[in-house]
């Protein structure tokens, strides 16, 4: 797809989705650091009611959007400033994603349940921040299509894809061979796969680089975050399965690659912290000051690089596997991967079952080639109930 290259707007506000987040916390951050360029225009989560009433305090937006009806409901309000108004549900996302006034809107909420607040967004022609991979890898090409017919943008913040988006301008697409999405190996690089039958929660959730979520951070530990981002960047980026490569790049400080046809390939790097591709999702095209940190090339340091161990990581092989398919197999995947995570981190399922059963969800479903969006919604909700109602340890 084709990118902007302006924004008119002095001030640009922000709808932020996921604001409770490490990556909505990173944004607000972004925004306080911008020097008035961005306004926090809405806020949203899904319970933790607290803590958006607390940042509602703090910025003063305009709406506020608790997405769990029910606990929004029973929650006390009355704090809440006189200029903000409240909404609830998915319904209150939609208008909030959609209102003439937004300008920029941070995708941040996890998992599938961000896709209709993504596709409402586009479908408004706004632009959107995306720093959840399933919408793409649900509906990628359903997304881009709707992008492109209602002028909406898509703008990566995953530090991988927003590296990739930043090399692609030093050359022609045409020219691309391919690019090269890094890993920083997670908890258990170097394992083998006798020892992942007895890693634990706790072992799966201590990432040694970035500081995420549990669901992101178990996905980093079986590098389905790979996976996920292999074919999020096929449909962002117009790419072959192919042309799409990981390696292993434990420092966490190169965060993805293009090689180019001549030979040549260009690194975007810098320390690891989610303000910069925020911020720079936010500022694009221009390149503003900011609170991220600084790469220090006064002091030495040392970048690693090696090919992942596949053996130990079948998750990488199934993402490769998928991409190839296209039409429903993205949705099934993603959905499959987040019962499964779900079952590991409520100690009911072993962590190395996570990526077989996906593998298995995915080749039992009744594959569609160009699926509609109420057929993936549909198989969505039935490959979280295959995982479910599988009886694994």
């Amino acid at each position: 797809m084709a990118w902007r290259t302006h924004m008119t707007q002095d001030v640009r506000k922000v709808a932020i989705l996921g604001a409770t987040g490490s990556i909505g916390r990173s944004a607000l951050e972004v925004v306080a650091g911008s020097a008035g360029r961005l306004r926090v225009w809405a806020v949203s989560a899904h319970r933790r009611c607290e803590e958006l009433l607390v940042l509602a305090q703090k910025t003063r937006p305009k709406f506020v959007v608790a997405t769990d009806s029910r606990r929004a409901a029973e929650f006390d309000w009355q704090e809440l400033p006189s200029e903000t108004e409240l909404l609830m549900g998915q319904e209150g996302l939609r208008q909030v994603v959609q209102h003439d006034e937004v300008d920029i809107v941070l995708a941040a909420i996890v998992g599938s349940a961000g896709l209709t607040s993504v596709w409402a967004a586009l479908e408004a022609g706004k632009t959107v921040a995306l720093a959840n991979k399933e919408p793409l890898v649900m509906a990628g090409p359903l997304i881009m299509e709707l992008a492109r017919r209602c002028g909406g943008e898509l703008l990566p913040v995953d530090s991988e894809h927003s590296a990739v988006f930043q090399a692609l301008q030093a050359g022609r697409r045409k020219d691309v061979k391919r690019i090269i999405l890094t890993a920083s190996g997670g908890p258990f690089r170097g394992f083998t796969p006798e020892q992942l039958r007895t890693v634990t929660v706790k072992d799966a959730l201590a990432h040694p680089t970035w500081s995420m979520g549990p669901k992101i951070s178990v996905d980093s530990a079986t590098m389905m975050n790979k996976t996920l981002e292999m074919i999020e960047a096929r449909w962002l980026f117009d790419l072959r399965p192919e042309q799409i490569d990981v390696v292993v790049h434990p420092q966490s400080i190169v965060h993805s690659l293009v090689e180019f046809q001549d030979g040549s390939v260009l690194a975007q790097m810098s320390p690891p912290d989610m303000k910069l591709p925020i911020q720079y999702a936010f500022s694009y095209p221009e390149r503003w000051p900011g609170p991220a940190k600084r790469l220090d090339l006064s002091q030495a340091f040392q970048l690693d690089f090696e090919p992942p161990h596949e053996e130990t990581f079948p998750a990488l092989q199934l993402g490769r596997d998928v991409a190839r398919l296209g039409g429903s197999a993205g949705c099934v995947l993603n959905a499959a991967n987040e019962a499964a995570v779900a079952r590991f981190l409520d100690h009911d399922l072993s962590f190395a079952k996570i990526a077989p059963v996906c593998r298995a969800v995915v080749e039992s479903h009744a594959h569609e080639s160009d699926p509609t969006l109420e057929q993936l919604l549909g198989l969505d909700l039935w490959a979280r109930e295959e995982v479910n109602k599988w009886q694994l340890t």
